[in-house]
This record gives C-alpha cells, structure tokens and sequence, in this order.
C-alpha cells in the first residue's frame, strides 16, 4: 500500500467517524418521543419518531430539520415553523415567529 492509499484510506475512515458520531446526536435525536404541551393529563400528545414522522393527537405529519435550530412541521392542516430549543433534557420549546412560545416536557 503506498503512503498516499493509506493516507487516503485514514481521512476516509476519519470523514465517516466524524459523521456518524455527528449523527447521534443533536435536535434529530432529542426529539424524539411523546412530549405534552402542558401539565394537564389531557393535554395533546405531540409524538416525534426517528423516521420524521410526527403525530399531534390524531393527526400525522413530517417535521424536518433547517438551519438555526428551526424545525418546519407539515400537517394537513398547515405549515408552522419554530426556532427549537432543549433548555433541559426533558424540556423543549418552539418559539415562532411572533415571539410565541411552547413549551413542551417529555413523557415518560
């Protein structure tokens, strides 16, 4: 093997290190789960799959990933946007555009 193989063969191996240790981590990963939107029992269930799948009460949608920490969820109903944050590991909010807030705990 010459120098310039192995070196091309340690970046490669590096470059798909680093991508799969980026994967595992971050707003695709934390999301997923059953959160509620306040502390009323019976409050809607918003439930986020790995797949970007996403259930609010009865009804399914996709949610994907932007720039800036913004989640786009895309429901039969519509199209919202939020600016995603995780102030604590059981804890997200979105906030729109607006300046309105969500804020969502994860359920056990």
């Amino acid at each position: 093997m010459t120098r310039f193989s192995r070196l091309l063969s340690q970046s490669l191996l590096g470059l798909a290190l680093f991508c799969v240790l980026t994967a595992c981590g971050g707003p695709s990963h934390d999301i997923v789960g059953k959160w509620r939107a306040s502390d009323d029992p019976k409050a809607v269930i918003w439930e986020f799959s790995n797949n970007g799948a996403v259930v609010i009460g009865n009804s399914r949608g996709r949610y994907t990933f932007g720039d800036n920490h913004r989640i786009k969820i895309e429901m039969p109903f519509g199209r919202s946007v939020y600016q995603i944050e995780f102030p604590q590991p059981d804890q997200m909010t979105f906030r729109d555009s607006s300046g309105s807030k969500l804020t969502f705990t994860r359920i056990r």
